[in-house]
C-alpha cells in the first residue's frame, strides 16, 4: 500500500515535473478504485449536487452534504490526499464562517485540504484560513459556484482583459497564502503564465497541459453522466453504456425466468417429505 502524500510530496512533484493526477469523486466505492489505481489526490467536489442529487447547479448543495460525501470518500481510501470542497454560502459571509466550515471539514472528515472558490474576493477568506492552519487550494477561473454572475458556464480568460482579471486572481490566491491553484476552463496561453508566474503548484482542469496535474470528473472520465460533457472531459471508459446494457439484460431474464439460473440459486438441504407437510399444515392454518 502506497504512502499518502503530503502537501511537501505536491511541491516536490512540482519541482522534479511530475504531473499530479486527481479526480473528483463523491463515495467510497469509486474512492477505493481511484486508490487502488494510484491516484495521487482526490477531490470530493460540491459538483455532487448535478451529478448526483440532479440539481441544476453546485448552489444547493450544503455543508452536511459535502462533509457526508467527503467522510465517505475517506472511507474508501484512507491513503491518498483527499481535498474538500467548500459549498456555496459555507464561506461568504464572513472569516469566521470560513475558518469553522474549514475546520468541520478537517475534524469531521479527515480531509488533507480545502478548496474554495474565487480570487480577489475571497482573498480574506482564504487567509484566515490558512492563519489557522489548514491548507488552501484556491479555484479561478471558471468557478461553478459563480456561474450565474458569469452568464453560465463560460470559459474565462479569452481575450488580455479578462486574462488579466485571471491572473490578478491567481496572484491574490497565492499572496493570501494558498497552497496550490486550481485553473478551470481557461485558454492553455494564461494557464501556462500562471503556471511560470506563481512557485506553488498549478493545476488544471479545461485549462491545457502547462501546468502541474489534471483533474477530472469522475463521472466524465468514467462515462458516468449523460446530461453533460465539457469539452475538455476525455472519456477513458463508458460506465453509462455498460451500465444501461447490464440493466438491459437484466430486465429481459427476469422477464424470460432465465435469471435466477441455477447457480444463483440457494440449495435446501432438509428433508423435503417434512417441508411439504409443514408447508400443506400453514396453508390450512392461513385459509
Amino acid at each position: 500500500m502506497s504512502r499518502k502524500k503530503t502537501i511537501l510530496d505536491l511541491y516536490k512533484m512540482k519541482e522534479t515535473g511530475e504531473k499530479a493526477a486527481w479526480m473528483v469523486i463523491y463515495d467510497a466505492c469509486f474512492a477505493a478504485y481511484a486508490e487502488e489505481a494510484g491516484m495521487d489526490m482526490i477531490l470530493c467536489g460540491d459538483s455532487v449536487g448535478m451529478i448526483v442529487y440532479g440539481f441544476q447547479g453546485t448552489v444547493p448543495v450544503t455543508m452536511d452534504v459535502s462533509i457526508a460525501h467527503t467522510q465517505a470518500v475517506r472511507r474508501g481510501a484512507p491513503n491518498t490526499y483527499l481535498i474538500g470542497d467548500m459549498p456555496f454560502g459555507s464561506y461568504h459571509a464572513s472569516c469566521e464562517d470560513a475558518v469553522r466550515n474549514a475546520l468541520r471539514f478537517y475534524k469531521e472528515a479527515d480531509v488533507d485540504a480545502i478548496k474554495l472558490e474565487g480570487g480577489v474576493r475571497v482573498a480574506d477568506k482564504i487567509k484566515a484560513i490558512t492563519d489557522a492552519g489548514m491548507v488552501v487550494f484556491g479555484h479561478i477561473g471558471l468557478t461553478p459556484q459563480s456561474s450565474a454572475a458569469m452568464g453560465g458556464f463560460k470559459v474565462q480568460g479569452k481575450d488580455t482583459s479578462t486574462a488579466k482579471a485571471v491572473i490578478e486572481d491567481a496572484i491574490a490566491v497565492y499572496k493570501a497564502g494558498a497552497r496550490c491553484l486550481l485553473l478551470e476552463g481557461v485558454p492553455e496561453e494564461v494557464c501556462a503564465y500562471v503556471h511560470e508566474l506563481l512557485p506553488i503548484p498549478v493545476y488544471g482542469i479545461g485549462a491545457g497541459v502547462k501546468c502541474d496535474g489534471q483533474v477530472l470528473l469522475a463521472a466524465d472520465a468514467l462515462g458516468m453522466y449523460k446530461n453533460f460533457t465539457p469539452k475538455f472531459a476525455k472519456k477513458y471508459c463508458d460506465i453509462a453504456g455498460m451500465a444501461t446494457q447490464g440493466m438491459a439484460d437484466y430486465i429481459k431474464e427476469v422477464k424470460d425466468s432465465s435469471f435466477p439460473a441455477p447457480e444463483h440459486k440457494y440449495k435446501y438441504t432438509g428433508d423435503r417429505d417434512e417441508l411439504q407437510k409443514l408447508f400443506e399444515d400453514m396453508k390450512k392454518d392461513f385459509e
